[in-house]
């Protein structure tokens, strides 16, 4: 069957779009942590819808599996190819189609980078409100693929909320033309929402509508630090008062976070003092400048006279903007630095709840390994903390460490996944936030949109 499948896709497309063997290049079977597997059986590049319909129809007949690829920055290992899978690669398929203004629409396909993307309707003086540290090389179908969310949720809403239509490949080929550029689209099931999150299981993501905004005339960007989580929780309230829909981002960075990012990442800063135990960065945007710095400046004003925050500082540049947002976008880096031993997780769960979540996770890890240690930041502002986990290297304590935080994340009502998806990492762990009746409920939707469950097998759940 692999030699079979192979010949029909060197007899259906050229040599540049299939590649087998000796010219499978390593990135194609290789993760963000740069751990690799076994190359896949071939590596399928299309530069159209027809194309990847094309191919998804032989595979289906051919029962073959195939894993679709983006960027590749995942980090639950849900495009890592299996044994005997082929790759589809969206790499090719990059164009930006469409930029309306008027409408507020950018129409793109599914292997355009996000910050392609970004500065692209930046160009016409509008903004794609998504944003995440991987922004360089994630692209526009994996974002959907995983709902990402990223800095703005807080403003803007996950992915899913910044789709207007899109186009999408079922595994036998067929092509849902749906990429419609406006918002009120009462017309019986939404079928796009069926292949936002849904990490490729029941379709392949061809193109898509997307919403855009004028961009802001101004953005303000301050830290914060803070001397418990209450007074994290408080600041979150008085901003979300007193600046209502201009607030953009409320990042917090535990202690750790903060001390470890200024102190081990190359071309990091600490714009204060790392003897704090909460730091909180916030960023307020919108189109009147004068009056986006007062009401920050102000309401940093009150917090300092409420005892809410202890210290502050505003970004006096976009340089200096730059320069705090790096802070909390080195996560990766940090984990580089620090070294491979440990477990990060992506966690979603009430923000009241939050500090007695992460001081459950330190006092627990402490049972595990005396060495052990959680470094906690996140999206405050929308219920969502990333949690690394770390221990010492003499003992692979990865299995009990991950079971140990699902476990609590069960606990306390959470969600194992806020914005990074299940794949494989998280599958076993999946009942952990969701009922079985809905677990099957995934299960009829991939049996009757994918029967021969080529699409990205076993990532989510097994059929």
């Amino acid at each position: 069957m692999p030699a079979a499948i192979i010949d029909d896709l060197r007899a259906t497309f050229d040599a540049t779009t299939v590649l087998t063997g000796a010219d499978i290049d390593a990135r194609y079977h290789t993760d963000m942590a740069g751990i690799p597997v076994a190359p896949p059986l071939a590596v399928m590049r299309p530069r159209s819808t027809e194309d990847v319909s094309k191919f998804l129809k032989l595979c289906h007949e051919a029962r073959v599996p195939v894993t679709t690829q983006g960027g590749m920055t995942g980090l639950v290992r849900a495009t890592m190819p299996l044994p005997g899978e082929i790759v589809l690669s969206m790499e090719r398929m990059s164009a930006i189609e469409e930029v309306d203004t008027g409408g507020g629409v950018v129409i793109t396909q599914a292997g355009v980078p996000l910050q392609r993307l970004q500065e692209r309707v930046g160009e016409d003086g509008f903004m794609f409100p998504l944003d995440l540290g991987a922004r360089g090389s994630c692209t526009i179908g994996g974002n959907i693929s995983t709902n990402a969310g990223g800095n703005r949720v807080i403003r803007y809403g996950m992915t899913r909320d910044l789709v207007l239509g899109l186009e999408a490949v079922l595994a036998d080929g067929t092509v849902l033309k749906g990429v419609r550029k406006y918002i009120k689209n009462n017309t019986g099931v939404d079928l796009k929402q069926l292949f936002v999150g849904t990490e490729g299981t029941l379709g392949v993501v061809t193109r898509a509508a997307l919403r855009i905004f004028p961009a802001p005339a101004e953005q303000q960007v301050a830290l914060c630090a803070l001397e418990s989580f209450g007074k994290v929780r408080a600041l979150l309230d008085l901003a979300r008062t007193r600046l209502g829909g201009d607030l953009t981002a409320f990042e917090v960075m535990w202690n750790a976070y903060y001390r470890l990012t200024t102190e081990l990442v190359q071309g990091v800063a600490a714009p204060l003092p790392t003897s704090h135990p909460f730091y909180v960065l916030l960023e307020a945007s919108g189109s009147n400048a004068d009056r986006i710095r007062n009401d920050l400046e102000e309401m940093l004003e009150k917090a300092l006279e409420g005892d809410v925050i202890v210290d502050a500082t505003i970004a006096s540049s976009g340089q200096a903007a730059a320069a705090i947002w790096k802070i909390r976008d080195s996560s990766v880096e940090l984990g580089r630095a620090i070294g491979p031993n440990g477990v990060g997780f992506d966690i979603s769960l009430s923000i009241d709840k939050m500090e007695a979540f992460a001081d459950t996770i330190q006092a627990e890890l402490k049972k595990i390994d005396k060495d052990a240690y959680a470094i906690v930041f996140g999206h405050a502002g929308d219920g969502n903390l990333h949690v690394n986990a770390k221990y010492p290297p003499t003992t692979d304590r990865n299995e009990d460490v991950t079971k140990l935080v699902y476990g609590i994340t069960a606990d306390f009502a959470g969600s194992i996944s806020a914005e990074h998806g299940i794949g494989i990492l998280k599958r076993p762990y999946l009942n952990l936030s969701r009922t079985e009746e809905e677990i099957e409920t995934m299960r009829a939707l991939k049996r009757a949109l994918d029967p021969h469950h080529i699409l990205n097998p076993g990532r989510i759940f097994t059929v």
